[in-house]
């Protein structure tokens, strides 16, 4: 049984295009390329139930948030992509989201982890984070890259979040189970949001 777009952001509390966005990730299976009614009830009903990351389990009071779309082709000598798919391999993954991003560098290394969300779930989970590099730009049009990010996890499927990577270390399996397919909500005008570990009002839900 499947459902609208309409029904889905409905459901998802967010918007059509934020649901199309998570569609064209390839993270939620079985979903339908063409008719009005695409998306499947089973997957949307999992998602809809799934909880909200504990980000009190942070040692850091704020984690910065990579928010990303589809995978999309560029021209760049460190990586082929930008965005997330499930149709990349992980070495491709990690170079398309470490980097080039408008952000405050030193204020991201610091929250220790980097969670990637697409609609307001976490698909992916950086760390490695306390190496930098800047594109030469000054001021707020200075993009930056993570060299030494590693891919503590990601996922293939969405409504059954397993982490597809082999994380190196302990701490890098636990941020991993701790964040893979949970939803953390995030506002920013960018791709990197700032989003507090211990919130004292309730977080507005991802816009993208």
């Amino acid at each position: 049984m499947f459902v609208t777009t309409g029904q889905a952001a409905s459901a998802l509390e967010c918007s059509i295009p934020t649901v199309k966005k998570l569609m064209s990730t390839g993270v939620v299976p079985g979903v339908l390329d063409k008719g009005r009614q695409v998306f499947p009830l089973a997957a949307l009903q999992q998602l809809a139930a799934r909880p909200a990351a504990d980000l009190t389990a942070l040692g850091a009071s704020e984690v910065a948030v990579l928010r990303v779309s589809a995978p999309a082709r560029v021209e760049e000598p460190e990586r082929e992509w930008i965005g997330f798919g499930t149709d990349l391999d992980q070495d491709q993954l990690l170079a398309a989201l470490s980097g080039w991003w408008r952000c405050d560098p030193a204020r991201v290394a610091a929250g220790g982890v980097l969670p990637v969300t697409v609609a307001g779930f976490v698909v992916a989970v950086l760390t490695g984070l306390d190496e930098w590099e800047s594109d030469g730009a000054v001021g707020t049009t200075a993009r930056f890259r993570f060299p030494a990010a590693r891919l503590a996890g990601y996922l293939t499927d969405l409504t059954t979040p397993a982490n597809a990577a082999d994380p190196t270390g302990a701490d890098d399996a636990r941020l991993a189970e701790l964040l893979l397919g949970t939803r953390l909500p995030s506002v920013s005008s960018g791709p990197i949001a700032y989003v507090p570990t211990r919130p004292t009002t309730n977080a507005t839900d991802e816009e993208e």
